[in-house]
């Protein structure tokens, strides 16, 4: 009797290869791997020219890579047809401020290659899905930041993308507006999109992101679900963060660094990982106060994925964890 066959199992939205690229001598993305299932959200995380630009800006085809491979839906993005699966939302507003946001759809529509019938449809699918549709016949030029950026992200799912790509989609937004895009964000995927998201934001990507990357060195260094990760790094130590009143002198600012601390804020904040209780606390405020560390808070918090982008991007002598 035959056995039956499987299926075959269902592509990644987004298959990044031994990815390589350089700019003259200077390597900027190092044999990189990386992988975003469908239906997923994937933070890009690093520091400022760590290579998240090159590296959205090489899946988009802009940029030949020396070596390695992009492949959307299982095919290569060297394919103008590949291309057409992915949208991007640029960190600008990339839209045309004295047209309403139905213009502003329709216009997008038409530049992406669909028919009239196809555009109404698109148009009214996209702002459905991004609740949009309030504030159809609105100039954009009237809308807050957080509309705009709904409206950038409805002009980018126009075509349905496999693959949506956003570069800090909450900069210059407020906490509302933020927390509304982050459920437009978890309705796309729903419908089985894949969604890549480089950001600064931590938080954000600690509440919203099934898993991260953080990118250092050209590569991916570290990747998987954010609490995950988080545990595996730091177990049950939590953080000790000390908020200064006023700045160090250099006697003071030694000591603590060769406790431990690491500086941040301006050197006005410094923290550390470790087991803490009350004698711990009792003793580190005494030994402040020895060293006439004038202190506004010391509190305790569990790791987040602040905390390892630091530890990740400490670098040598600026003391240990």
């Amino acid at each position: 009797m035959p056995v039956p066959l499987r299926a075959a199992a269902e592509p990644h939205a987004l298959d990044i290869n031994q990815l390589t690229v350089s700019y003259g001598r200077r390597q900027v993305l190092n044999h990189l791997n990386l992988q975003i299932e469908p239906g997923s959200i994937y933070g890009l995380l690093g520091p400022n020219g760590a290579g998240k630009t090159t590296l959205i800006r090489t899946i988009c085809g802009r940029i030949v890579p020396q070596s390695g491979t992009v492949s959307i839906e299982g095919r290569s993005n060297r394919k103008k047809s590949t291309l057409r699966r992915i949208g991007l939302v640029p960190q600008e507003i990339g839209l045309y401020s004295h047209l309403t946001v139905q213009e502003n759809l329709e216009a997008f529509g038409r530049l992406s290659g669909l028919s009239g019938s196809e555009t109404r449809d698109a148009v009214a699918w996209a702002a459905d899905v991004t609740r949009l549709s309030q504030r159809h016949n609105e100039r954009l030029d009237i809308l807050s930041g957080g509309w705009k950026r709904r409206v950038n992200i409805a002009a980018a799912i126009l075509h349905h993308p496999a693959l949506l790509i956003l570069d800090e989609p909450t900069v210059g937004v407020d906490v509302d507006a933020r927390n509304e895009l982050h459920e437009v964000i978890r309705d796309l995927t729903h419908a089985g999109m894949a969604v890549l998201i480089a950001t600064h934001d931590l938080d954000q990507a600690e509440t919203i992101c099934s898993s991260v990357g953080f990118l250092l060195g050209g590569t991916i260094v570290t990747a998987g679900a954010p609490q995950a990760l988080i545990d595996q790094e730091f177990g049950g130590r939590t953080v000790v963060i000390i908020e200064l009143r006023k700045p160090l002198n250099a006697q003071q600012r030694s000591a603590l660094q060769k406790a431990g601390f690491i500086a941040s804020n301006g050197d006005m904040t410094w923290s550390i990982l470790g087991e803490t209780n009350d004698s711990t606390s009792s003793a580190l405020s005494v030994r402040l106060d020895r060293l006439g560390i004038a202190t506004r808070e010391i509190r305790h918090r569990k790791p987040g994925l602040d905390t390892l982008f630091l530890h990740l991007t400490r670098k040598p002598g600026e003391g240990v964890s």
